[in-house]
């Protein structure tokens, strides 16, 4: 299996060098990071801007305005009016879009690569010039609020998951929702958004991604012509985070209208170090110290556990025991606050219960924990991952995501090209000694549904918005 990924990589190469030119860095005197990656297969470009804000930067009582300036990002400037930003990109042919994360918040547009110009202007001109009036903040709170009743409100397992989030994290932001909680969205002004904008929109705290059919010098010429100009600012001091250690199980019932019983188990665990490493604290708040690998171990055993059919646990309780009718496993390696989650998910089957899933989950682990995995199991992960890499180099968009990500998260977004090569270097041994390490009884948090009756009358409380 890993050899015929190989061969994938082999038989995609005319394609693929096209994709693979080495992207380029470059730094505007005001501070703006600009990172530019040419690829000529065809004549589009993805234009992306990461400012270095999301809701990792939050305060209590003010949840949710990160990504609620992102909705007011849309809203005009004195050159350009309300709803005119989209109408432009529109014209050129092009889409647009936005998103807001815990650590980083991103604009973006898709368009032929004549219109590249456009999308600089109309991105330099809201860094910068953005009017929030009271009105338009008054009409997009409800907006947001209603997206806060989609995305959780009408939604059960979101609901575990926020509760689950909340429970894991006591005192790290990662504990808070993206979207906000109610209670701060209803009693945000236009002020608070104001005082965000001026806090952290500045080309100093922005990275500029350009994948495409473009000349990496012209494109910096064009980024000096449009943020050039901008002033930086004097961005607000961030100090460091650290969630205390957890010092035994913590466990939650959410009870709510839904179908199905519904399981998530979660443990603490390390990211990949960034180039702001917060080692020396975790040292302080009594961590152990993370070793290089382990972030890279974690990744395999979750795709051991999950991923394809073949992967354990739907091999072993979908297919084999009937315990799940759903079932996986998740971890993000790279995080702003260094801080992650590994995740094990779950639908009991018609006559199973969350107990008994929740018991087949961590029998899985164990048994990891006292035999570690297999070679064959660890060549089809490996081999998934470079596939996946050669996937994700056949988009534009997602090229551009993967540097954004990473630099915008403190990290040399390089480290993405040398992944393959450190998830190919882990052992079984290494796998089983971070189940050992990490995936411990005093370290998890467990969260489940227990689903109330379904009222047949009920209408959804929220629905979806787009810009």
């Amino acid at each position: 299996m890993f050899k015929s990924a190989l061969l994938v990589l082999f038989l995609a190469s005319p394609a693929m060098a096209l994709a693979a030119t080495q992207a380029q860095e470059f730094q505007l005197d005001n501070g703006l990071k600009l990172i530019v990656k040419e690829d000529h297969r065809s004549p589009v470009v993805v234009s992306q801007v990461w400012y270095q804000t999301g809701a990792l930067d939050e305060v209590n009582g003010k949840t949710g305005v990160a990504h609620l300036l992102e909705h007011m990002m849309f809203k005009g400037t004195k050159a350009v009016p309300a709803g005119q930003f989209s109408r432009e990109i529109a014209a050129a042919g092009g889409k647009e879009n936005a998103f807001t994360g815990m650590d980083y918040t991103c604009y973006f547009q898709q368009l032929e690569k004549s219109h590249l110009p456009l999308a600089f202007r109309l991105e330099a001109d809201r860094m910068a010039n953005l009017v929030i009036t009271e009105e338009a903040f008054a009409k997009e709170i409800q907006v947001v609020m209603e997206e806060r009743r989609w995305r959780t409100e009408d939604k059960p397992q979101s609901k575990v998951n926020e509760q689950f989030q909340a429970m894991a994290y006591h005192a790290h932001p990662y504990g808070r929702p993206v979207v906000g909680f109610m209670n701060d969205l209803e009693n945000m002004t236009a002020a608070d958004a104001q005082e965000w904008y001026q806090h952290w929109y500045a080309p100093n705290n922005a990275t500029v991604v350009v994948v495409g059919d473009i000349k990496a010098a012209e494109v910096l010429a064009l980024a000096k012509q449009y943020f050039g100009p901008l002033k930086p600012k004097a961005l607000p001091a961030r100090k460091p985070q650290v969630e205390p250690v957890q010092m035994g199980t913590r466990r939650a019932v959410v009870k709510a209208p839904g179908k199905l019983p519904y399981l998530v188990i979660g443990f603490h665990t390390p990211t990949i170090q960034s180039k702001r490493s917060l080692q020396n604290n975790h040292a302080k708040s009594g961590q152990p110290t993370v070793k290089d690998w382990e972030p890279y171990a974690l990744d395999v055993l979750a795709g051991v556990l999950s991923g394809n059919a073949s992967a354990r646990l739907n091999q072993s309780l979908v297919r084999e025991r009937a315990i799940a009718v759903e079932v996986g496993a998740g971890y993000d390696s790279a995080s702003r606050g260094q801080l992650s989650l590994f995740e094990l998910v779950g639908t009991p089957s018609e006559g199973k219960t969350v107990q008994e899933l929740e018991l087949a989950l961590l029998a899985e682990i164990e048994q990891i924990k006292q035999h570690g995995v297999t070679q064959a199991e660890l060549n089809r992960v490996k081999a998934a991952v470079i596939a996946a890499d050669v996937y994700e180099r056949d988009s534009m968009f997602y090229q551009g995501m993967k540097i954004g990500q990473m630099a915008t998260m403190g990290y040399d977004w390089r480290l993405s090209q040398t992944y393959p090569e450190q998830l190919k270097a882990i052992t079984s041994k290494q796998v089983q000694a971070v189940a050992q390490q990490y995936l411990t009884e005093d370290n998890m948090t467990v969260a489940t549904l227990a689903p109330q009756a379904l009222d047949p009358d009920a209408k959804p409380a929220g629905k979806p918005h787009m810009h």
